[in-house]
C-alpha cells in the first residue's frame, strides 16, 4: 500500500502561490489540499534558485584554506547529494510497468477515492452520537497519529460545544477530567486548574488511591504540562503522577511485582516520562505512535490506522521531493565545497522545518527555512571555529552595514559567505514583494545583523578566555541559537497580511521569541556541550552555572532541565495570549522550535554529530515508508 501511494506521486505539478503556500480554491478544505498532494504537488518549484548563486559561486573549485586554524572535525554528511537525488520507493522504480499496462491512472484514482473515503468516515465518526469522553479519546488518537490537522474545523466545533456546556466543571473520573482539561487547553480554551481539586484530600494532596488508575495517571501527567506560572495544583499533579507511573514501570521490570501489566499503557507511560506529549514535535511522535497504536489491544480502529499510514507516507513523499529540490539548490551554491570547515547538513537543516509545520501546504516555507538553517550553520561555524577574531570583526561590520563594497576587505571565504547570504535575502524578499507587495529586505538584514552581533560577542569571550555569568550568557545565547532569525523569516513565510505591529514585536524580543530561543539554547547545550568544549568554544550554560555556583556537572544539568520546564510554563501562557500581535501560525512555529530542539538534542548532538541513533531517527522520518 505504501509503495503504491509513493508511485502515484511521481509527476509533480506547479501550483500557484498565495503567501508562499500552495493555493487552492478558497472553498476547498484540508481534504482537497491532501488530495492535491496525492496528485503530485510537492514543492511546485521546478527551476533552480538562480539568485542564490553568484559570480563567486558558479564553479566548485578547490576549497579555500588560508592557514592553520581550529577545526570542528565534522564528518561529511551521511546522506550525500547522490543519495538524496536517488530517493525513490521500490514501486517508483517499477513505475514503467504500471505505465505500460495503463494502470497508473487507475491507481491514482483509487488512491484519491480511498483517502477521500477514509476522511469522510473520520468526519462521520466525529459527528456520531457518542459520549463526550469518547469524542475526546478519538481526538486524542487523531492528534497522536498526526492526522488531526485534516479535521481542525470539526474538532474546534466539537470543543466549542464542550466548553460552552461547561462540562469541565462537573466531577468525573480522573482520566476523563485530565483528558478534557488537556485537549481544551491545547486548543486555547481557558480551563481552571481547580477542576482537579475534587481529587485532593483535606491536606491538599492528591488522594493516594488514584495511584491504582494507570490511565488516569497518564492523562494527569500529560495534562500537567499545560500549566502556566503559578499553577501549584498542576505542579503537584505532575509530581504525583510521575512518582506513581515511574514506580509502576519499575515494577514491570521486576518479577513478582505489580506494575502496569498493559504493554500499550506501559509504552505510553515510558515515552511520556522521557518527554511529555506537549513538548514533542508532532511528526516524529506520530511516526512512533502509529506502530504503538497498531498493537493496541482495545479500541484500535483499522480505518484510522490506515489513514494514518497513508497520510504519513504521502506527506513523506512530498518531503522527499522538497528535499531533493533544496539539495540541488544547495549543490549549485558550492558552499559545501568552498567552505569545508563548516558542517554540511542539508538533511538535518530540512528536518528542523518539519516538527509541527509538516503539512503539505507549507512546502515553500520548508524549502526557504532549510536554506536559512544551512546558512546559519555555516556562519555559526565560521564564528565558532574557523574565523580569527579580527576577521570576524570585519565580517560583522560588513553585515551591520550590509555593504557589498565592504566585501573587498574580507578574506575570500567570507566574501563567498556574505554574497551567498545577500543573494538569499534578495531572493526571499523578491518573493514576498511579488506575493504581498511588502518590502522586507531591511527586516531580513536586521535579523542577520542581530545574530552576528551575538556571535561576535561570544567569539570575544572565547578569545579573552572569559567565562560569562549565567545571566550574561543567556542574554546572548537565546539569540545566538538562531531562533529569532528563523522566526523573522518564518513570519514572512506563514503570515498574510504582514503587519508592522507584529514585525516591531519580533524585533523588540517578544516574550514567546525569548522563551522559544531559551528552550532551544538549553536543549542544545545539554546535548552538545561536551563536544563543543573539547574542540574549543565559549563556555555554555552548564559551565557558566558551574562557575557561578560551584555546582557539579550533574547538578548544573538538572538546573538547566528545570529552566526548560519554567520556560515552557511561560510559553504556555504566551501561546494563548489574546493580545499578542503575532499571528497564530507564527506562534505555532515558535512553540515548534522549542519542540524540535528537544527532539534533535534529546540524546546528544543530533545535528552536528551524526551517530547511529541520529541516522535511524532521520531515516524513519524521511526515507522509510510505513508498511
Amino acid at each position: 500500500m505504501a509503495n503504491i501511494i509513493s508511485m502515484a506521486m511521481t509527476m509533480p505539478k506547479r501550483p500557484t502561490y498565495n503567501n508562499n503556500r500552495f493555493m487552492f480554491d478558497k472553498k476547498t478544505s484540508n481534504k482537497l489540499c491532501f488530495v492535491a498532494c496525492i496528485n503530485g504537488v510537492a514543492t511546485g518549484l521546478t527551476k533552480p534558485f538562480s539568485t542564490f548563486q553568484s559570480r563567486a559561486l558558479q564553479t566548485c573549485d578547490d576549497p579555500i584554506i588560508t592557514d592553520q586554524r581550529r577545526s570542528g572535525n565534522y564528518a561529511p554528511p551521511i546522506w550525500d547529494f547522490d543519495f538524496i537525488q536517488s530517493l525513490s520507493s521500490d514501486c517508483n522504480k517499477l513505475g514503467w510497468l504500471f505505465l505500460s499496462l495503463g494502470w497508473l491512472f487507475a491507481l491514482r484514482e483509487w488512491c484519491l477515492k480511498r483517502v477521500s473515503g477514509l476522511m469522510f468516515q473520520m468526519e462521520m465518526m466525529l459527528d456520531e452520537e457518542i459520549t463526550v469522553d469518547q469524542q475526546l479519546e478519538f481526538i486524542d488518537d487523531l492528534q497522536r497519529l498526526g492526522i488531526s490537522y485534516h479535521f481542525e474545523d470539526k474538532i474546534k466545533h466539537i470543543l466549542n460545544h464542550i466548553y460552552d456546556d461547561q462540562r469541565f466543571c462537573f466531577k468525573k473520573d480522573l482520566h476523563s477530567t485530565a483528558l478534557e482539561f488537556k485537549i481544551l487547553r491545547q486548543y486555547g480554551f481557558s480551563v481552571p486548574q481547580d477542576v482537579f481539586d475534587c481529587f485532593k484530600n483535606d491536606e491538599g494532596d492528591f488522594v493516594a488511591s488514584l495511584g491504582d488508575d494507570t490511565k488516569g495517571l497518564l492523562q494527569l501527567y500529560e495534562a500537567s504540562f499545560m500549566l502556566t506560572p503559578g499553577e501549584k495544583t498542576l505542579e503537584l499533579a505532575r509530581e504525583f503522577a510521575a512518582k506513581f507511573l515511574q514506580k509502576k514501570i519499575d515494577n514491570d521490570n521486576r518479577e513478582g511485582n505489580i506494575g502496569i501489566n498493559d504493554e500499550y499503557l506501559s509504552l505510553l507511560a515510558g515515552n511520556a516520562l522521557e518527554l511529555p506529549f506537549h513538548w514533542r514535535a508532532q511528526r516524529p511522535y506520530a511516526r512512533w505512535f502509529i506502530s504503538v497504536y497498531e498493537k493496541r489491544p482495545y479500541n484500535m480502529n483499522l480505518m484510522v490506522l490506515e489513514l494514518a499510514k497513508l497520510d504519513f507516507n504521502i506527506v513523506q513523499a512530498t518531503h522527499q521531493q522538497e528535499l531533493k529540490h533544496v539539495s540541488r539548490c544547495w549543490k549549485q551554491t558550492c558552499l559545501a565545497e568552498k567552505l569545508p570547515f563548516a558542517r554540511n547538513r542539508v538533511v538535518e537543516s530540512y528536518l528542523l522545518t518539519i516538527g509541527d509545520l509538516f503539512q503539505p501546504e507549507y512546502g515553500y516555507s520548508r524549502i526557504m527555512g532549510t536554506k536559512v538553517n544551512a546558512l546559519v550553520t555555516i556562519i555559526d561555524d565560521m564564528f565558532d571555529v574557523y574565523g580569527t577574531y579580527e576577521e570576524l570583526q570585519l565580517f560583522n561590520n560588513a553585515i551591520q552595514r550590509w555593504d557589498i563594497e565592504a566585501m573587498d576587505k574580507l578574506p575570500e571565504y567570507m566574501q563567498i559567505c556574505f554574497l551567498a547570504l545577500n543573494n538569499f535575502v534578495d531572493e526571499m524578499a523578491y518573493h514576498v514583494l511579488k506575493e504581498q507587495g511588502s518590502f522586507i529586505i531591511p527586516h531580513l538584514r536586521k535579523s542577520w545583523a542581530n545574530l552576528c552581533t551575538t556571535y561576535l560577542q561570544e567569539a570575544k569571550w572565547y578569545s579573552m578566555g572569559y567565562t560569562p555569568t549565567m545571566e550574561e550568557y543567556i542574554s546572548h545565547a537565546w539569540v545566538s541559537i538562531s531562533v529569532p532569525v528563523m522566526l523573522c523569516h518564518a513570519y514572512f513565510l506563514v503570515t498574510n497580511p504582514i503587519e508592522k505591529e507584529a514585525i516591531d514585536s519580533l524585533f523588540k524580543c517578544d516574550n514567546i521569541v525569548q522563551f522559544s530561543g531559551t528552550i532551544a539554547r538549553l536543549a542544545n547545550d545539554l546535548g552538545t556541550s561536551p563536544d563543543e568544549m573539547e574542540r574549543g568554544d565559549v563556555p555554555k550554560s552548564i559551565q557558566c552555572y558551574m562557575n557561578d555556583t560551584g555546582a557539579s556537572r550533574e547538578e548544573a544539568q538538572k538546573y538547566m532541565k528545570r529552566l526548560i520546564y519554567e520556560m515552557w510554563k511561560k510559553m504556555n501562557e504566551e501561546r494563548v495570549a489574546s493580545d499578542s500581535p503575532l499571528s497564530r501560525n507564527l506562534i505555532r512555529v515558535a512553540v515548534d522550535f522549542g519542540r524540535i530542539a528537544l527532539y534533535v538534542y534529546e540524546h546528544g548532538d543530533g545535528y552536528g554529530i551524526q551517530g547511529p541513533q541520529t541516522k535511524t531517527r532521520i531515516s524513519s522520518l524521511l526515507f522509510e515508508t510505513i508498511v
